[in-house]
């Protein structure tokens, strides 16, 4: 079942939300239930970091999304550094 929800924007917000909307071939009230979804879907995630579980779950899904070998650190600083000395940086 769905429900009704009136909104009060003031002239300027509702302006933006609309062309928003629009850019991305949606109605208004479909925009406004997405964004809505979004705010929600990220609360959850960033409360779901701070149990030490979730927090484990969380960096080994971002190894399996990593590929090769991280650069080693001091290889880096030399190529800043080489970057400011030629002006490259």
């Amino acid at each position: 079942m769905s429900i009704r929800v009136q909104v009060i924007l003031n002239e300027k917000e509702a302006a933006r939300f609309k062309a928003q909307a629009q850019k991305e071939s949606k109605s208004l009230s479909s925009w406004l239930r997405d964004a809505g979804k979004k705010v929600l879907n990220d609360t959850k995630r960033r409360d779901s970091l701070k149990d030490p579980t979730s927090l484990k779950a969380f960096f080994k899904e971002c190894e399996k999304r990593e590929e090769g070998k991280e650069p080693d650190w001091e290889e880096q600083k030399q190529l800043i550094l080489e970057g400011y000395r030629t002006g490259g940086g």
